[in-house]
């Protein structure tokens, strides 16, 4: 397909399962330390993960861990293990905050942060700690990990020259999709503007390497090869000033990837949303956060740092999301 292919497989993926291999009540509510709700929203849609979730519990990593210090891994196995078998209403997610410049740089303990950004630097975490040990890797065998195995996709950016049609292909590996929301009105609509062709002129001219000068081109990007667990940003800045995009962008419980893909023909890709974070709040840069997830009961809770609460689909559908996690 254009793709180089991984020299190593790092983690088999036949080994994931996608479904609960214990099915209990919902876990400990986390205590929030400080300015913490953007952490404690994505390490409870991280522990409801079914896949990641069912890895952990397994503590096929840790046992295999030669990490000295800081391993994100091992952090992340001790803190699901803790708040799904541990008998604790609430749980003080300290490693983790304790460890908050490791997992990235732009994190103060005791500062207000994005949820985005936390999950970008957490998954990005994990997947250092995946590849510790293994020297040398090719960039394709990078996306073997299990992190990648379970949130990885490729998208695919077709450059169309409009002089003389020339066509280049490249792919990049993604763990999580931005999606821009300033027009569209549901996940669907912003997906399918995420697809559509973009012309590229005046200063974003790219050079053709037929007509071998600046010309204007179309770039298209497509979802290539899709993840077990597709990830999605609503884009809810509106600049760089903080201003916020409130309006509600409608999502299914059910979602279909088939039709935002390279190749359109074929079998429908069925998601179904497992987690979502809200972030309630005048402006981007305040606020607060919260999250619905779905337990291994079935049954979704809301929950906001401390409590857990038993809530109906309707509720969860009717949600200003910020982050929507859907599972194949």
């Amino acid at each position: 397909e254009g793709m180089a292919l991984p020299q190593r497989i790092l983690f088999p993926p036949e080994e994931i399962c996608m479904d609960w291999q214990q099915r209990q009540r919902p876990g400990a509510g986390l205590c929030n330390l400080g300015s913490t709700c953007y952490i404690n929203v994505i390490l409870q849609c991280l522990t409801y993960t079914p896949p990641l979730a069912n890895y952990l519990l397994s503590r096929d990593h840790s046992q295999l861990c030669h990490r000295q210090g800081f391993c994100m891994m091992c952090i992340m196995e001790a803190h699901v293990r803790k708040v799904l078998h541990s008998s604790a209403n609430v749980i003080w997610p300290r490693d983790v905050v304790r460890d908050l410049k490791l997992i990235g740089e732009e994190f103060e303990p005791d500062m207000a942060g994005d949820a985005y950004e936390f999950l970008r630097c957490a998954l990005e975490a994990m997947q250092r700690a995946c590849l510790s040990g293994s020297s040398d890797v090719d960039i394709s065998s990078q996306t073997t990990t299990i992190i990648h195995q379970i949130f990885g996709g490729f998208l695919k950016s077709r450059v169309t020259c409009l002089r003389c049609q020339a066509v280049s292909d490249s792919y990049k590996a993604f763990l999580h999709v931005l999606l821009d929301i300033k027009a569209p009105s549901s996940l669907t609509k912003a997906l399918e503007n995420f697809v559509t062709p973009k012309n590229l002129d005046g200063k974003y001219c790219l050079k053709c390497s037929k007509c071998e000068k600046k010309v204007t081109t179309s770039k298209r990007v497509t979802v290539h090869r899709v993840p077990k667990v597709f990830t999605v940003c609503l884009e809810r800045a509106a600049d760089h000033t903080g201003k916020k995009i409130s309006k509600i962008v409608e999502y299914p419980e059910y979602l279909d990837l088939r039709p935002y893909m390279s190749d359109t023909a074929g079998e429908p890709l069925l998601y179904s949303l497992y987690a979502l974070v809200v972030h309630s709040g005048d402006t981007c840069l305040d606020g607060h956060f919260f999250c619905y997830t779905k337990a291994s009961n079935g049954q979704w809770y809301k929950m906001d740092d401390e409590s857990v609460d038993n809530c109906g689909i309707h509720a969860v559908l009717r949600q200003q999301a910020y982050l929507l996690f859907y599972a194949r």
